[in-house]
């Protein structure tokens, strides 16, 4: 399955972790330079950096082959937005946005 994770802090990082351990293809994009730098370190090309409401990087991320999109921003209405995308413009049927309020 490939999978594509938006934010690579503590969630988006071991989620990235635990599905590329069970078989997963994942990509990672992350617009921190620091973290990007850090992921980058430990999934080497399967990181993509830019910010994930842009069109251009998810494209850039494969989003039209994700089987599954996860936006775990630190930003709800981003992580909403691209779900929203993921779904609608690209057909992604198994979308998960993390919000907090």
């Amino acid at each position: 399955m490939y999978v594509l994770i938006v934010g690579a802090g503590k969630v988006g990082w071991n989620l990235a972790r635990e599905l590329d351990g069970r078989g997963s293809e994942v990509t990672v994009v992350e617009s921190d330079p620091d973290r990007y730098a850090a992921v980058e370190e430990e999934f080497e090309h399967r990181v993509q950096r830019g910010d994930g409401s842009e069109l251009w990087v998810l494209e850039r991320a494969g989003i039209e082959r994700a089987e599954m999109v996860i936006a775990v921003t630190g930003d709800d209405e981003d992580n909403m937005l691209i779900c929203q995308v993921a779904r609608e413009k690209y057909g992604v049927d198994r979308v998960i946005a993390r919000c907090n309020n």
